[in-house]
């Protein structure tokens, strides 16, 4: 019986030892299974942060960043934007969407913060740990990188996201491989300068802009809580949420702080701590939003153009300020290198100014490429630091806040710079002022200001800017003369301004801005200030004499300007007795820049204007001109303007040899000029590449039915046509001058009330290549924009192929934009408005990657004929209302 025991126990112990090793086995291979989904959920790791579901910008900005990772094209992709916007928040919304979207090709989503003081090793070990790889405390950054880059190279299609990137970082020596060579990876980062992109030699740069006002208010209250929206407190918080500007971060944090409180003086009081500039008793705006902005300033490389930032402290806010001003400013104070040409100065101006917003520290003003302005939050944050600074930058400015009068008391002997600007000041204090630092003081936009009085500027011995623009003054004081340093004296639009102390003293000026002033003559010592540069005498009406001799002996003077004025030039022996002459000019060696109006055509000697030749821009308006009412002007720009001539009685040849630019207005004998002067003195429009024609009742028709053989404008890259009463097509200019339109981009036609078509194809016409912009406004008659010859294989499909603008207004009877099968793959910009009759629109689905925006009624919208749904849908999202179309003419 033993026996048999022990044999029975060994079965049941044989079968146990089996049943659980299938149980074993099982569980091992349910495990794995488990294992297996939870690491693929850990494709994308969720990270906490607030949604951007209730925030229309930040979630386009989203879906344009999702666009781009389906593009097999965009490899690296950066996000930039100023400090606080919420960089970093539209990032975490990107890879928690990705974690929820089924659709979600890529393998591997790999998150890193960089931040400014750049840790390899730290950076390493993070997407280490997310490839499931074990890092040793001793191990080198170069091992480490050699094994990450092995193993990112057989990863299959992984996303690593870089936030908040401070300077370039080399991929190599962190591990990860060019995206190029892997299986489909990419990389974005976040940073805030553009130049860091650049660094990182991005695909595609996405630039993220603050919130709406209506975003800015919804999550002002989702922080602040219910007490926002009390009838005692809302009229307080929304001014708030206004000098927060849209900036997330401020308000964030402005919201934070004020949760729960119901007192409204505790409202009032911080409303007055934000327009205060240094917000000293708000919890968390200095440490937390100063501060963090302050760094875009401490990464600024050179003291130079820290101040130059500084400097736009000093405008009101969200004020658009001219580039051209603030070079002026610049230049005068020495935050510009003064040996250089003026030419080579504005160039370098320009450049710091591009640099400044590639920082985000400053934005686009009203103007995008002739204005700058900064967010109200970083003008905050510019003068929290001048006011701490106890350098050269101690600034004190009141700028725009509405101040009737001055108060000594806040003149300080340490302060560099003050701005009064654009207040309601009618009062300067006569004395016991004490600013022997001062460099530039700025009172312009004081219009009720009438007297400088004579104590007043013998307190800022220093000075180097002496702005009074848009004042009622009459007359500056003597003391001006004893400003021996000043560089910079501008009186621009002082339009009661009639005389000038003597002006020999100031004997370093190098800007004498009295534009748009009632001076009647220049003021005396006008010929001893050699180091005069810029002298701006625009639209001065009653300055009509300038004695001989006076400006010639002007030196250094690189600008002149007298557009719109009524004094005009008159040539050798045509000049008044004792009167500045035309040929007088060619003393001024160093002129480059010349804008002046001139008595008549006739031609002296070639070799007496053989100086023109050596300038880089020059406006030289001839009869009635208005050039600078429609002025598409560039620095280099050479403009001939002709007004209210009969143009078959004067020759212009001499004149136009050297012009870059040729504007006609109200001119008679166009057609007759056309014949005798293009037709036969090729070479005199060589170097046009601007034509701009505009009041005109000429039929542009060649008299004998055909025009030049050869393309007599062949580097025109702009044409403006305006008010021309019988021009039927540019076609007929077209044959007139055998244009081909090579190198065109720019054509803009308006009140052209008999124009049927724009261009006919064929013959000459055969494609626009370079074509870029196109705007038509008010031509009723205009039923298509180009007209094809019929059975004419060899025209280019498309004909306009890099089209990126189009703007239609008031074109009641046009109908198509081109032939039916036709689209142009790189339009950016439509506006249509008032064009019942267009309901075709030369875009596809493919457009979808291109257009940014489609602008137009929402009737006309609605009319639209599409080739299918999924185009409409897919181009749905990128229609908006038209915008402000008061400009453009007549309604």
């Amino acid at each position: 019986m033993e026996v048999v025991a022990s044999i029975v126990g060994a079965l049941i112990a044989e079968a146990a030892r089996h049943l659980c090793s299938r149980v074993y086995s099982t569980t091992r291979g349910c495990l794995a299974r488990i294992v297996a989904v939870s690491c693929a959920k850990r494709a994308v790791e969720h990270i906490p942060g607030p949604s951007i579901e209730d925030q229309t910008t930040a979630s386009g900005t989203l879906e344009k960043i999702m666009d781009l990772l389906n593009d097999d094209g965009v490899r690296r992709i950066g996000i930039w934007g100023m400090g606080g916007v919420g960089k970093t928040t539209l990032v975490r919304n990107l890879n928690n969407k990705l974690r929820n979207d089924p659709n979600n090709t890529f393998g591997l989503v790999i998150w890193s913060t960089v931040s400014k003081e750049v840790d390899l090793k730290r950076i390493q070990t993070e997407i280490a740990k997310r490839l499931g790889m074990e890092v040793k405390k001793d191990e080198s950054i170069q091992t480490l990188a050699i094994q990450l880059l092995q193993k990112l190279r057989k990863q299959d299609r992984f996303l690593l996201i870089l936030d908040d990137v401070w300077k370039g970082i080399d991929l190599d020596a962190l591990g990860v491989p060019q995206p190029e060579d892997t299986k489909g990876g990419k990389i974005i980062l976040t940073c805030r300068p553009l130049n860091v992109c650049r660094e990182m030699k991005t695909d595609q740069d996405v630039k993220v802009d603050v919130l709406t006002d209506d975003e800015a208010w919804k999550l002002f209250c989702q922080n602040a809580g219910m007490v926002a929206e009390l009838e005692h407190i809302k009229p307080l918080a929304e001014a708030i949420v206004q000098e927060c500007a849209g900036l997330p971060l401020a308000i964030n944090i402005m919201a934070t702080s004020m949760r729960g409180k119901q007192m409204v003086e505790l409202w009032k009081d911080a409303l007055n701590e934000l327009q205060k500039s240094v917000p000293s008793n708000i919890e968390g705006v200095e440490d937390k939003v100063y501060r963090t902005l302050k760094w875009s300033y401490d990464s600024l490389q050179g003291m130079n153009i820290k101040y130059c930032f500084l400097y736009c402290s000093l405008f009101p806010e969200d004020f658009s300020i001219e580039i051209s001003h603030l070079v002026q400013y610049w230049m005068a104070e020495g935050l510009i290198d003064e040996d250089q040409s003026y030419e080579v100065m504005y160039n370098r101006g320009f450049a710091l100014v591009e640099n400044l917003k590639d920082c985000c520290l400053l934005e686009h003003g009203s103007r995008k490429d002739t204005t700058v302005k900064m967010h109200d939050v970083v003008r905050d944050v510019a003068i929290w630091i001048a006011s701490s600074l106890e350098d050269e930058c101690k600034s004190l400015v009141q700028s725009g806040i509405g101040l009737s009068k001055i108060s000594e008391y806040k003149f300080t002997r340490s302060l560099k710079r003050i701005s009064f600007m654009n207040n309601q000041i009618s009062w300067l204090p006569d004395c016991g002022i004490n600013c022997p630092e001062a460099s530039a003081l700025l009172l312009q936009g004081n219009t009720p200001l009438e007297k400088v009085p004579e104590g007043f500027l013998r307190g800022f011995p220093a000075l180097k800017v002496l702005n009074l623009s848009g004042t009622r003054i009459q007359r500056l004081p003597l003391s001006l003369v004893h400003l021996g340093e000043l560089r910079a004296l501008l009186l621009r639009n002082c339009s009661f301004l009639e005389e000038l102390p003597p002006v020999g003293g100031l004997s370093r000026l190098q800007v004498l801005d009295c534009a748009s002033t009632n001076i009647k003559e220049l003021p005396e010592g006008m010929e001893q200030l050699s180091y005069l540069r810029e002298l701006h005498l625009s639209r001065t009406k009653q300055l009509t004499t300038i004695q001989a001799g006076v400006l010639s002996g002007l030196s250094s003077l690189e600008v002149l300007d007298m557009r719109g004025g009524n004094y005009k030039w008159g040539m050798k022996g045509k000049a008044k007795h004792g009167q500045a002459e035309f040929e007088e000019l060619a003393n001024l060696g160093q002129l480059t820049g010349l804008y002046i109006n001139v008595q008549s055509t006739k031609c002296p000697s070639l070799e007496s204007i053989d100086w023109i030749k050596r300038l880089k821009s020059f406006k030289i308006c001839v009869g009635l001109s208005i050039c600078d009412v429609y002025e598409h002007g560039h620095f280099d720009e050479r403009m001939m303007s002709f007004g209210h001539l009969d143009l078959s009685r004067e020759f212009l040849g001499w004149w136009l040899t050297n012009a870059s630019s040729l504007f006609l207005d109200s001119c008679r004998g166009l057609n007759l000029m056309l014949e005798t002067l293009a037709i036969s003195k090729v070479d005199c429009f060589a170097s046009l590449k601007k034509l701009t024609i505009m009041h005109s009742a000429t039929s542009f028709r060649p008299a004998g039915g055909c025009g030049s053989q050869y393309d007599l404008l062949p580097n025109l890259e702009e044409l403006y046509l305006h008010d021309l009463t019988f021009l039927e097509s540019i076609s007929e200019l077209v044959g007139h001058l055998g244009l081909r339109f090579s190198r065109l981009r720019v054509m803009e036609v308006t009140l052209c009330p008999s124009l049927k078509y724009l261009l006919a194809y064929g013959g000459f016409i055969l494609s626009l290549d370079n074509l870029d912009e196109v705007s038509l406004s008010h031509c009723e008659d205009l039923s298509d924009l180009f007209l094809y010859s019929s059975g004419d294989t060899s025209i280019s499909d498309p004909v306009v192929p890099n089209l990126r603008v189009i703007d239609l207004h008031g074109l009641p009877n046009l109908r198509t934009f081109c032939r039916q099968e036709e689209s142009w793959p790189h339009l950016e910009h439509l506006q249509v408005s008032r064009c019942g009759l267009l309901k075709k629109l030369p875009l596809n689905r493919q457009s979808a990657t291109t257009i940014k925006e489609i602008r137009g009624e929402q009737e006309w919208w609605n009319q639209l004929e599409w080739d299918d749904d999924s185009t409409r849908l897919s181009l749905q999202h990128f229609f908006q209302p038209p915008l402000d179309l008061k400009n453009f003419g007549p309604s």
